[in-house]
């Protein structure tokens, strides 16, 4: 599935209040949560060791990081949903996140972006994005935020 064309800043502001894209799944692989688990000193078992997880964990198998699946938000945006005539887009930050649903290593996971503003800003604008990350399969998002993304033209 392309990631859905906006042209522009001014076309931008027109999908406030709507859901603008779900974006192709991208899979979670354990390689994955291992880089990240090095890259961020966290290697806490349930994440890098899936026998144990297998054994003594709740979830019953490995699963991502939370902040893993939050660091791929970009990822997934760029997925879903691309903005024309901009020369940059800069992440600015998180008003709310939540980590609802754990994601299993090999799991495959997308986002949806729901536009809930846009505000001028000196040099553009600043979008605050609804982002749900569901996984196939899943009963319930994985991780529920609001991210707010900076656009200079």
């Amino acid at each position: 599935m392309a990631a859905t064309q906006i042209e522009s800043l001014s076309e931008l502001k027109t999908k406030v209040g709507q859901e603008v894209a779900a974006g192709d799944w991208f899979e979670v692989t354990q390689e994955r949560i291992n880089l990240f688990a090095e890259a961020t000193e966290d290697r806490q078992w349930i994440h890098t060791d899936p026998g144990r997880a297998a054994r003594e964990s709740p979830f019953g198998e490995a699963i991502a990081h939370g902040f893993l699946t939050l660091s791929l938000l970009s990822e997934l945006m760029k997925r879903a949903v691309s903005v024309g005539g901009v020369r940059m887009g800069v992440n600015y930050g998180l008003n709310r996140v939540r980590f609802v649903r754990p994601v299993p290593a090999g799991a495959r996971i997308r986002g949806r972006f729901r536009l809930a503003a846009v505000a001028e800003i000196s040099g553009g604008a600043q979008a605050t994005w609804g982002v749900t990350v569901e996984r196939e399969g899943g009963d319930r998002p994985c991780c529920v935020a609001e991210w707010l993304v900076r656009y200079y033209e």
